[in-house]
Parts: C-alpha cells; sequence; structure tokens
C-alpha cells in the first residue's frame, strides 16, 4: 500500500477581510484569524479517504511555517492523518518563503520518508502562486495530476480526472505521482471533538529546513503590496443615446 505526504498551510481564514500594511510591505497578521487552506483541507480528505479505502497505508502532514502551524498540523491529524511534520520557518525568513522553497522540503521528505504519493492543495488563497506540486513533481522527475477532481487507484497506477479550461482532461500515471487538489476533488469533513482529542496524541516532528538541506533564501523582493483599486459607483441613465455618450467620454467605445 502507498504512504501518503500531504502538504498543508497556514492562511489568513478566507472570511477574514485582508488589510494592507501601511509601509505597503505586506498584509497584517497580527491578531488575524488563520486557518487550513482551503484546498489542503481537500488534499487532507482524499489522503485520509485513500487509507480509509486500504489504499494507502500511512497519511504524514507537513506544513512550513511559524510555530502556530502545528495548530494547523493538529487539525489536519484530527481529520484523520497519522502523524506530522512541522518544519519551523519563522520571521523574515517566513515571509520570504516560496514555493520553490516549499517544493524542494516536500521533495527531499518524500524520500526520506518513502513516500509514493504527495497530495497539495492546488494553490494558497493568500498568495494564489499554484506552483508547488508542478515544482515537487519537477524536483522528483515524478509524474504529475494537478487540477483533480477525480482520483482512482487502478492496477497500473492512478487515474485522475483533471479540471482544465472548458471540460475535463483524464490521464493515467504510474505510481510515484504528486497530485493537487481541486475544488471538486471531494467535501472536506469536519474534525469531531473525539479526533480533536485523539490528534493531541499524534506524534509530531519538528524540523528545520537546514537538517534537509534546503536554502531558504530568497529569489524574489516584494516591492509594493496594495489594496486593488475602489470600483466606481454606476449610475443609471435616460436612454440608449446618454449610454453611448457617457461610454465615448469614458473612452470605452
Amino acid at each position: 500500500m502507498a504512504r501518503v505526504l500531504v502538504g498543508v498551510k497556514r492562511v489568513i481564514d478566507y472570511a477574514v477581510k485582508i488589510r494592507v500594511k501601511p509601509d505597503k510591505s505586506g498584509v497584517v497578521t497580527d491578531g488575524v484569524k488563520h486557518s487550513m487552506n482551503p484546498f489542503d483541507e481537500i488534499a487532507v480528505e482524499e489522503a485520509v479517504r485513500m487509507k480509509e479505502k486500504k489504499l494507502a497505508s500511512e497519511v504524514i502532514a507537513v506544513s512550513c511555517g511559524p510555530a502556530q502551524s502545528q495548530e494547523t498540523l493538529r487539525t489536519a491529524l484530527a481529520m484523520g492523518a497519522d502523524r506530522a511534520i512541522h518544519i519551523e520557518v519563522a520571521g523574515a525568513e517566513y515571509e520570504t518563503m516560496q514555493p520553490i522553497h516549499v517544493a524542494k522540503i516536500l521533495a527531499k521528505l518524500s524520500k526520506d520518508e518513502k513516500a509514493d504519493i504527495v497530495i497539495v492543495g492546488k494553490q494558497a488563497i493568500d498568495d494564489d502562486s499554484n506552483q508547488t506540486a508542478q515544482m515537487t513533481a519537477a524536483l522528483l522527475d515524478w509524474p504529475q495530476g494537478t487540477f483533480a477532481s477525480k482520483v482512482e487507484k487502478t492496477d497500473s497506477g492512478l487515474t485522475i480526472t483533471r479540471e482544465i479550461d472548458g471540460g475535463l482532461e483524464t490521464i493515467k500515471t504510474k505510481i510515484p505521482a504528486v497530485i493537487s487538489a481541486d475544488l471538486r476533488l471531494n467535501e472536506p469533513r469536519y474534525a469531531t471533538l473525539p479526533n480533536i482529542m485523539k490528534a493531541k496524541k499524534k506524534p509530531l516532528k519538528k524540523m528545520t529546513a537546514k537538517d534537509l538541506g534546503v536554502d531558504l533564501t530568497s529569489r524574489i523582493k516584494i516591492i509594493s503590496v496594495e489594496d486593488p483599486p475602489v470600483r466606481q459607483a454606476g449610475s443609471i441613465v435616460p436612454d440608449v443615446d446618454t449610454l453611448i455618450a457617457k461610454l465615448k467620454e469614458g473612452g470605452h467605445i
């Protein structure tokens, strides 16, 4: 049976209104509610379902970030993951951490843990990069099934249905493989109170990027983070001629 490695990220909760820092260096994170990235919840759910179907022997949750990332890992453990690995990254290093760094960490852990399948959310809702799965597959030289809306185990490997522009694409891959979870792959379960209590006793290993030989030096520099422009108020026009005149004034036609 396969061993599954699942990447989870701690992000600002989807229901929170984002505020930009006064110096435009980033967004305000202090005192703001955080939760597991929604696409990563779907990834954890899929991995747990694989174990329930006897397709996976073990589910290992991994998160890179500050000490608070352990809360996100405990949620993954409460959902059904067997154990967790926390890669401690804090301060300035975390603020400049990019998908290439996470991919290198996941690739190294996949080898160390002898994982057969890596599952991550297709993107994080904070940076929307959509790069980690692809880079991890490239570093490992494994096949990849991104934007997965259905995953089925076959004798020869996996059959993955992908969400693409204008429809669906079905591909077959061998194992080991990397999968990124799309919105329609499944509906994640809620962590029940008994499972939350059990999760506190499950093993959680702490490591650093240096332990894995991964250099976290930033590859890019953030110049400025700004709020999107405020949308102008609409107006009601009496007739088509006035509408056309206004569109011409605005340079739209």
